[in-house]
């Protein structure tokens, strides 16, 4: 089983958003676990940038290796881009992340927004959704 991590759950777990970080932290363990997380390529440099903004350059690099190591990164291409746009999602990133998610034949998109995901064509569920339906326990909030 395939899932497609949106970016506020990898940023949930490296900025240490409290509220969010223990089911999006399960859900990163996971996915390392079983070696089945896959991220848009895109979020890769935006990770890069904000880490990078907030922390120091060693950091930001640091992550994108962990990223690089660990997660399966789906290119964008222009294929990619064409199938968001005729998925037609509010937001454009949304709909690309949705396109990604089919090209590598995801099982699940893992999200906190699940509302902006309203058109996706591959199943969408938010961190604590995920580890209580698939992980079998209850994440400690």
């Amino acid at each position: 089983m395939n899932i497609m991590l949106d970016l506020n759950v990898i940023l949930d777990v490296v900025q240490k958003r409290h509220i969010h970080y223990p089911a999006s932290a399960r859900v990163l363990d996971y996915a390392l676990k079983n070696g089945n997380g896959c991220i848009a390529a895109h979020a890769v440099t935006t990770l890069h940038y904000l880490t990078n903004r907030h922390t120091t350059r060693q950091q930001a690099d640091d992550l994108v290796d962990w990223l690089l190591q660990n997660f399966t990164i789906v290119a964008i291409t222009t294929t990619i881009f064409l199938r968001a746009r005729v998925l037609n999602f509010a937001d454009f990133e949304d709909g690309v992340v949705c396109a990604c998610a089919e090209q590598q034949r995801c099982d699940y998109i893992i999200t906190r927004n699940c509302r902006d995901f309203n058109h996706a064509t591959v199943a969408v569920l938010t961190p604590g959704e995920f580890i209580t339906h698939h992980v079998g326990q209850q994440p400690h909030l």
